[in-house]
């Protein structure tokens, strides 16, 4: 596993590069070429979610409110309570500031991306609707960028498994239920074995029935687990009000601090933000295109506004939340990195009960991420094959399950970060390219909004 981790880590410094431009510079022409649409009409996103223009008549197999629920579910999870406590282990309070400013270009990136998955979806061998990032680049651009839409897919083959989530989520069981307070005499090594097996045979359940089966579980676990996390965030700053604004003001002065000892200095301090902000709400990444693509609506742009939603509230909402409780804590001066960050931050400022209410917290948003994410992977499987073939993408993400669950988390990171990174870049070519196309449609729907007949 070392030798593995040694090649990621090296391969990883040259992407930084391609997905700063393209991530960031990219996303940024998109917000003045839009006009910053997106962020004008976010009431009228909101009342799109709600159902208020919903038309029964429309092609798809899920709702919009599903189709955010479960690209939700993939990114208010584990990257949000455990990949911020990465980030700011890694470069320091300062380091929320970028991912505060990737995540409102995200907005943007997901209106475009996500509006085109709507535009260009196709059906498979099956007659289902399919959307995302390999479509809308072989119909969009055409079979000349057919090596763009493979060399996403294959990517996403790596980039979508559930590796992050069932490390952190076994590090939070060893770290609250440990060992010693049970009956059974096993080794970490044999726990993390068995931790990864439950986790398995759980997901596996859920993820065999398809799209719709995961839709409905996600849309019935989101909003219930967000809920519970807002509340118990909201409980720590109720107990800790004076440490709210300098733990905010930290974060701001931190993020211009040119001489900070992170590794690469300013620069790698933005690089980090970029990254775990990507891994966050996974704006430019392509993923939830492939959601979205396939939601119950007639018009892309109706849908391209509610998936900007999701940057919104998986880095903005839900983000800040964990790094303000980490930073007034005082957890982010300890040692501990990843899940036992946060869990060390919930344990001091929730009368010592809280790294018990995290525990409960972090199975859900484990279990609906494994869900969401095993179904990205058999879309990449299936373009590259076959729906049949596309299937056996299961049963590798399960058994991958295990494997996570003993390596280390410097391992499942630069895995991910390497796999994410390379996703970006066909992604990204393809929604800047075809921009055009969609504020062609936008300006044709807000037109017709106008008028009364959106």
């Amino acid at each position: 596993m070392e030798l593995i981790n040694d090649f990621i880590a090296k391969m990883l410094p040259y992407t930084e590069w391609p997905m700063f431009i393209l991530l960031i510079l990219g996303g940024l022409f998109l917000v003045f070429y839009s006009r910053f649409l997106p962020y004008r009409f976010f009431g009228h996103a909101i009342a799109i979610t709600a159902g208020k223009y919903d038309n029964a008549t429309a092609k798809g197999d899920v709702s919009s409110f599903q189709a955010l629920s479960a690209a939700v579910a993939a990114t208010v999870g584990l990257g949000n309570i455990s990949g911020v406590a990465i980030a700011i282990h890694d470069g320091g309070p300062g380091v929320v500031f970028w991912i505060w400013m990737t995540a409102l270009i995200g907005m943007c990136i997901k209106f475009y991306s996500c509006s085109l998955a709507i535009m260009f979806r196709s059906t498979d061998a099956n007659g289902n609707l399919q959307g995302g990032p390999m479509y809308y680049i072989t119909q969009g651009l055409g079979e000349k960028a057919r090596p763009l839409a493979i060399f996403f897919a294959i990517c996403g083959l790596f980039g979508f498994l559930g590796v992050f989530t069932a490390n952190q989520f076994t590090e939070t069981f060893m770290n609250v239920v440990t060992p010693s307070e049970t009956i059974y005499e096993m080794s970490d090594s044999n726990w993390k074995w068995t931790i990864g097996l439950v986790l398995a045979v759980v997901t596996s359940l859920v993820i065999f029935g398809g799209l719709t089966k995961i839709a409905k579980v996600a849309s019935a676990i989101v909003p219930f687990m967000v809920a519970i996390y807002f509340v118990a965030v909201i409980v720590v700053m109720a107990l800790n009000t004076s440490e709210i604004i300098p733990s905010l003001k930290m974060i701001v002065t931190e993020a211009w601090n040119f001489n900070t000892v992170v590794t690469g200095g300013f620069w790698g301090l933005v690089i980090i933000g970029v990254r775990r902000a990507m891994f966050s709400n996974e704006a430019g990444l392509g993923s939830a295109p492939m959601y979205h693509g396939q939601s119950k609506t007639d018009n892309p742009i109706k849908e391209g506004l509610v998936a900007m939603l999701g940057p919104f509230i998986d880095t903005i909402m839900v983000c800040t939340f964990t790094a303000v409780v980490i930073i007034l804590s005082g957890a982010y001066l300890e040692d501990g990195s990843g899940i036992v960050m946060t869990l060390s931050a919930f344990e001091k400022t929730l009368f010592g009960y809280g790294d018990d209410l995290l525990m409960l917290i972090v199975t859900a948003f484990a279990l609906s991420t494994l869900f969401t994410y095993s179904y990205y992977g058999v879309k990449c499987l299936s373009f590259l094959t076959n729906a049949k073939v596309g299937k056996l993408y299961n049963w590798y993400f399960v058994i991958m399950i295990v494997f996570a669950a003993v390596a280390s988390l410097e391992l499942v990171k630069n895995l991910i970060d390497l796999s994410y990174a390379l996703m970006v870049i066909p992604n990204m070519i393809a929604v800047l390219l075809l921009a055009p196309k969609v504020n062609k449609a936008a300006k044709e729907y807000f037109k017709s909004l106008k008028n009364g007949r959106a």
